[in-house]
């Protein structure tokens, strides 16, 4: 089937190779010459696992190319997804301008037969018929006569760091449409990921597609992300009154999650949720719910709890340190999320301006990150990037650990501790060993768990006084 994708971000490029990877013809549409011409020469703008390997085998099998030319997508799809991004406005509401200027390119560019146009950006409810009047608009001005076409709300459940796996993985697709045709369309588009060809277990039963009408489907995508973000600040509620009464949320996630009702995912007690997603789109739903005269109170706590739950790190180190002015504090970790190079809404940026505010020096080592301005992100300039764990520890009084990457796991802590002014580790996301920590000279402090730590020591360094810091004991 021929395809073409508007929109080459993270769901865009994502669904464009693998689509192409699964047999359709695909071709890929951006108007950021720069980042095209880099596509067009085998590299993705993107760090996401796998993606790079499989975008060059689509390209080299001639089932994938890119372009700025949208009438040219336009022309080639019988399939066009919308894919564009719909950030946050202050008040909430999801910003549409691009989704309308891609709705508006398409019935300026239409040509053809019968086509389906797919809303896969995350859209405010109702989106499909307003795409659709606005194609209708366009085609109106260049008084084209009757065109056949059809409106499909199409979400993505994808995770940052799992996107490829998640697509041939897929729990559900669910296609939101009135029109039969567009639904059989869809269908066979997603045939071979329905009937798992390129599955890890293609034994499983076929991936359920959920039918629904187009309201429906939008509601579907901002009720699963509310429902998760909700689910994690849940947690990280329960953590915080753990720390209080001596409590292991660890323990009690697992106790909980073991109740079917309830499950074990996203009961991972930490600093809070990040990423172009969930904050976008609890706000999203949020607004929505205003729109229509309804207070959406438990999202409203959601979303609270987990702006105070981003500055915890910043209470424990208060906590330990007392003065952070003047203290130099090393973050492991800036990307909301490890296998990714996303710094939307991570924890990590509000972070560091607050220890700013309050005086401190902050350094940082992420394996994603060299560079304090690198394009795509930019980090706050008050940060100084380090190259190696080992350089980040070098005369810090505290490392605090924000994203949870897997060879943080296999650092060598007393290495990093004999580097430290205090070996003091808050563990932002219950990621590391609390035996071990201690054992390699940490004074460690994890998020709703006991303490378990060796005594906090300073050390006596001549070419720094520490007449300034009080050593304590936190039971």
């Amino acid at each position: 089937m021929r395809v073409c994708v508007i929109g080459t971000g993270y769901v865009g490029l994502v669904t464009g190779v693998c689509l192409a990877h699964s047999g359709h013809d695909v071709i890929c549409v951006d108007n950021n010459e720069a980042k095209v011409r880099l596509m067009q020469s085998g590299e993705s703008p993107i760090y996401e696992p796998g993606l790079s390997a499989l975008m060059q085998t689509a390209m080299q099998a001639d089932r994938l190319t890119f372009t700025t030319d949208l009438a040219a997508g336009v022309a080639h799809g019988e399939v066009l997804f919308i894919a564009v991004g719909t950030p946050p406005l202050p008040s909430g509401e999801s910003d549409t301008r691009y989704v309308e200027a891609v709705a508006r390119g398409i019935g300026q560019f239409w040509s053809g037969g019968y086509k389906v146009v797919v809303n896969k950006s995350t859209v405010p409810i109702g989106s499909g018929d307003w795409v659709r009047h606005l194609i209708l608009e366009e085609m109106a001005q260049r008084q084209m006569g009757a065109v056949e076409f059809d409106v499909v709300s199409n979400p993505e459940f994808l995770r940052e760091g799992s996107a490829i796996h998640d697509t041939f993985n897929p729990d559900r697709i669910v296609l939101g449409s009135s029109s039969p045709q567009a639904i059989a369309q869809m269908e066979d588009l997603y045939a071979p990921i329905v009937a798992r060809q390129f599955a890890e277990n293609p034994c499983l039963p076929p991936v359920p597609v959920v039918v629904t009408d187009l309201t429906s489907a939008e509601m579907i995508k901002y009720a699963a992300n509310a429902f998760l973000a909700t689910k994690i600040s849940f947690i990280n509620e329960v953590a915080n009154i753990c720390d209080r009464v001596g409590a292991d949320v660890t323990q009690v996630a697992q106790g909980i999650g073991l109740d079917s009702r309830i499950g074990s995912k996203f009961l991972q007690a930490g600093i809070g949720w990040g990423g172009s997603c969930f904050p976008k789109d609890v706000a999203a739903l949020v607004h929505t719910a205003q729109d229509y005269g309804y207070e959406a109170t438990l999202l409203q706590a959601a979303v609270q709890t987990n702006a105070q739950q981003k500055l915890l790190p910043l209470e424990k180190l208060q906590q330990v340190l007392k003065i952070l002015n003047g203290k130099t504090i090393g973050l492991l970790g800036l990307t909301f999320k490890p296998d990714t190079d996303d710094l939307r809404d991570a924890p990590a940026i509000d972070l560091i301006e607050e220890l700013n505010r309050l005086g401190a020096k902050v350094k940082a080592y992420d394996p994603m990150y060299t560079e304090v301005n690198t394009g795509f992100h930019t980090l706050p300039d008050q940060v100084t990037l380090t190259a190696t764990p080992e350089d980040l520890a070098t005369d810090c009084d505290a490392l605090v650990l924000l994203t949870e990457w897997k060879q943080f796991q296999q650092l060598d802590y007393a290495k990093l501790a004999d580097r430290m002014e205090q070996a003091v580790m808050i563990d932002g996301r219950n990621f590391l060993d609390p035996k071990s920590l201690s054992k390699a000279g940490f004074y460690y402090i994890g998020i709703g768990r006991p303490m378990f730590s060796s005594p906090l020591t300073v050390k006596q360094s001549p070419s720094r006084s520490t007449s300034h810091i009080k050593v304590v004991q936190v039971a």
